[in-house]
């Protein structure tokens, strides 16, 4: 093959990048930009659709152009992205009909109680492997039809188009030739059937959604159509497509049931391969569609923990409280101090994710005394990513009955060592940091790359990559199994706030 790079598309919450991967999985090129965070109420989050696509086409091209390529060395671009942030067009213009919504927003709480109150949380429990959140992107639509004038009758007259975050990346993509998402960003919606892999008309119905208004759900690795619309990639076709934690697992190499990786970007998002088989949670877990590997291919499955606030945490003690000039100062503020002094930050800030589900849960701290310092709090934040983490490695295993004998990581705050030897001595099990970090981008690549025959198999993936640092547990067991039941007192304390 001519063409000897892939082009992978990450978009993610905070900002969008872009990584030129070679034949072996080592990145050739990359570049990145953050784009603005809109909060227009407390508890609401957006997105300007303009940013997300504008970001993504420059931060492509930077990538090509760092690695000296053109679209002639391309063999093809894959996607991963941000899921659940939900955006409706005018099919006809492209235009937005409003600010994209966030998966961190918290909009329709109100909604989701009272689908609850009227039964109808087993119906989706059962369908879609989801609980009833305003996490997800089915009633983020919902509320957009029942808000924006006009705009369920023209959904119904097929005028609208709904996407998640890959759809409307797509459609630009291909001057909207294409308005299709994958199975695992739609298994992310409240609206597709876990066991089909199709939309489900029992869902549809419960949350007012016209099916014309919906993308076509294809598999993750396929050729969906070429580039049209920028003139640097014109030519080259999308074959990939993955939510970004789907996108990781598959990055990270977890080909087979039992393998878990977890992610540490925006929040933190721990999957578990469980086969071809849903496994349904008793432990307020999600089941997900993890890929479809061609449109033949079986489904694959997952199950999945989120927290909300994960390495936001630190962009807040940037941002909001000025601790830091760059998150990267983080970890040396926290080495000032031996440990936390006794506090406990729990960042509930849009409410709390799996295995709590506790929307109305706010952010707290807990312990301060009059000699807490700016150092206590950046190891009590930096330590909040880790007990989330385990509170979510709990619960998955006590669903699938035996204990995880590694923990596979990536994302950006991977490259904190205290965070990850403080995650080793809490969950007593290797954490094993590879040598990409951006394993999603990774993962995207690798899905594109066997649609258009640039690896063969899963066979060839699993040589490419390898590690970077192991961490391994070296703290007290007594004295962590305190720390977690101190954390478990402040997460308490957190809860049913708002």
């Amino acid at each position: 093959m001519s063409r000897k790079f892939i082009l992978a598309l990450d978009q993610g919450t905070t900002s969008s990048r872009a990584i030129v991967f070679d034949r072996r999985g080592r990145s050739r090129g990359a570049a990145q930009q953050e784009f603005a965070q809109h909060f227009p109420t407390p508890g609401q989050v957006e997105h300007d659709p303009r940013d997300i696509w504008e970001t993504t086409r420059r931060t492509a091209l930077g990538a090509v152009a760092e690695a000296n390529l053109t679209s002639r060395d391309l063999a093809a671009v894959g996607i991963t992205n941000q899921r659940e942030t939900t955006l409706l067009w005018d099919r006809r213009t492209g235009e937005p009909l409003a600010p994209a919504i966030v998966w961190q927003d918290r909009r329709t709480a109100s909604l989701c109680a009272r689908l609850k109150r009227e039964g109808l949380e087993p119906l989706f429990r059962e369908r879609t492997g989801l609980l009833l959140d305003p996490y997800f992107s089915g009633t983020k639509l919902r509320w957009l039809l029942d808000r924006i004038p006009g705009a369920r009758k023209r959904a119904n007259r097929g005028e609208l188009a709904f996407g998640t975050v890959d759809t409307w990346l797509l459609w630009q993509l291909t001057g909207g030739r294409v308005h299709a998402t994958d199975v695992s960003n739609a298994s992310r919606t409240l609206l597709l059937n876990l066991r089909t892999g199709t939309w489900d008309d029992d869902l549809l119905h419960a949350l007012r959604i016209p099916r014309e208004v919906l993308p076509e759900v294809r598999s993750n690795s396929e050729i969906y159509g070429e580039i049209t619309t920028v003139p640097g990639l014109a030519g080259v076709p999308v074959a990939g497509i993955a939510g970004d934690q789907q996108a990781a697992l598959f990055g990270q190499g977890c080909f087979r049931p039992g393998l878990a990786k977890n992610t540490y970007g925006t929040g933190c998002f721990l999957l578990l391969h469980t086969g071809e088989k849903p496994v349904v949670s008793r432990h307020n877990l999600l089941t997900t569609v993890a890929w479809r590997l061609g449109p033949d291919a079986p489904l694959e499955y997952a199950l999945e923990g989120s927290v909300f606030i994960g390495g936001a945490v630190v962009q807040w003690l940037r941002d909001g409280l000025g601790l830091i000039e760059r998150s990267s100062d983080v970890e040396a503020l926290a080495a000032r101090a031996a440990d936390s002094g006794g506090v406990f930050l729990v960042p509930a800030f849009s409410g709390l994710g799996a295995p709590h589900w506790d929307a109305a849960a706010r952010g707290a701290i807990v312990g301060l005394t009059r000699g807490t310092t700016a150092a206590h709090l950046a190891r009590a934040a930096i330590e909040s990513i880790a007990f989330q983490s385990a509170d979510l490695l709990d619960a998955m295993q006590a669903d699938c009955g035996h204990k995880l004998r590694e923990l596979r990581v990536d994302g950006g705050a991977t490259v904190n060592n205290a965070l990850m030897q403080f995650q080793s001595d809490l969950l007593r099990v290797p954490v094993l940091r590879p040598r990409t970090t951006e394993t999603t981008a990774l993962g995207a690549a690798f899905l594109a790359g066997l649609a258009v025959g640039f690896w063969r198999d899963r066979h060839e993936l699993s040589a490419l990559g390898g590690l970077e640092r192991t961490f391994r547990p070296h703290a007290p067991r007594a004295a962590m199994r305190k720390l977690q039941a101190q954390w478990r007192r402040a997460v308490e304390r957190s809860r049913a706030w708002a």
